[in-house]
């Protein structure tokens, strides 16, 4: 087999986002399809207001939560098999030697989502086990009737099943793309990755240049650690404003979902920069470069990309909030005007820094760590 299970192990990150995704969508989904069954139990006006307030909730948080969430996973996918594709091309070059076309080939790339499964169905059963205090915090007010857990299979099949096969099929449709390199370049281990030159008018310093490579390289790690400080950002000043809109239930599971998300997200992209630039960073230390010239070179061109995912992760969460406030619960009593919350955002941009700063600082020691003696094995 050509993927086996210490492969699917590595694919931690999609385990995580399937579980995020079905555990916020199945909770709000299957409250909803609860809900909409009480609707011809509705006498009064306001009642009918917190109905409706409580429908478009359901419905923006999975869709929201849940379509942002499936994207990432198809993103880490497709890296995730890219970066397979490129870690083993004499094993793949020497099956399409021996005669394996590429479909065969491809076809055991669905094995890939066997990680989908286990996140969604973990995430679905985890949304069961939180359903009943959701429910009770929505009873609560008294504004509705009594609504009840029902389990829905149309959901667990929607939730579970379904982006098994698809990110299956996408697995292997993928690997078939990727796979379309003939069997010696595969050999040769020479990559099917497009150079993209330097402007021929640039005069910078050496590090600068390889700074600038670097980035221009890997676009996809642009995506993931922007990703990453987003939903760091987004997430954790949600979650304040959270605590004051709906509940501290809510409050907590977004700051815990952001948390985990961002902190995943960002794992695997430092770890695959230390990776590709394994034998950049060996030959810099053998000509003199100290790690932090090589932590410079190699790590600090994504900062800026960082810093950009924030600042767009602290506009989502304003423009999200203030829509729910404005339009969704424009028609009920008593909930607050959302204003934009100027020291929960300082508060969050200082953890940020020092976490950042910290992963940063731990990632420049795993450099000091590597030897010239990996190179010459190789």
């Amino acid at each position: 087999m050509i993927v086996n299970f210490k492969d699917i192990y590595k694919m931690i990150g999609i385990f995580i986002v399937s579980f995020c995704a079905v555990l916020v969508s199945a909770m709000f989904l299957n409250y909803y399809l609860d809900l909409i069954t009480v609707e011809n139990l509705i006498t009064t006006e306001i009642s009918q207001i917190f109905y409706e307030a409580q429908c478009s909730t359901a419905k923006i948080v999975s869709a929201v939560s849940g379509g942002c969430l499936l994207l990432t996973a198809a993103v880490l996918l497709c890296f995730y098999i890219g970066h397979y594709i490129d870690t083993h091309q004499k094993q793949l070059g020497v099956l399409k030697a021996l005669g394996y076309n590429r479909f065969s080939i491809a076809k055991d790339f669905r094995a890939f989502g066997l990680a989908v499964f286990a996140g969604t169905a973990l995430g679905y059963a985890a949304a069961h086990l939180l359903m009943p205090k959701l429910y009770q915090l929505q009873n609560k007010d008294g504004y509705l009737p009594e609504v009840s857990i029902t389990f829905h299979p149309k959901l667990f099949l929607t939730l579970v099943l379904l982006p098994t096969i698809f990110f299956s099929l996408l697995a292997v449709l993928y690997s078939f793309v990727k796979l379309k390199i003939p069997a010696l370049q595969l050999i040769r281990e020479q990559s099917s990755r497009k150079i993209i030159p330097a402007k021929k008018d640039t005069d910078l310093p050496f590090l600068q240049e390889l700074q600038k490579s670097n980035v221009r390289q890997r676009k996809s790690l642009i995506f993931f650690i922007t990703f990453a400080v987003f939903c760091f950002a987004a997430m954790t000043q949600m979650s304040f404003s959270m605590d004051e809109l709906a509940s501290r239930m809510m409050s907590v599971m977004i700051m815990a979902i952001g948390l985990v998300l961002a902190v995943t997200t960002l794992f695997i992209a430092a770890t695959s920069v230390i990776k590709t630039n394994r034998k950049t960073i060996i030959m810099m230390k053998v000509f003199g470069y100290s790690a932090k010239e090589c932590k410079k070179a190699v790590l600090s061109g994504y900062r800026p990309w960082a810093y950009c995912g924030f600042a767009l992760g602290t506009i989502y969460q304003y423009v999200l909030l203030k829509i729910m406030v404005t339009i969704i619960f424009k028609d009920m009593e008593g909930v607050p005007d959302y204003q934009f919350d100027v020291p929960v955002m300082l508060i969050s941009l200082a953890v940020f820094l020092v976490l950042y700063e910290l992963l940063m600082i731990a990632y420049t020691k795993k450099m000091e760590q590597l030897s010239v003696k990996e190179i010459m094995l190789d």
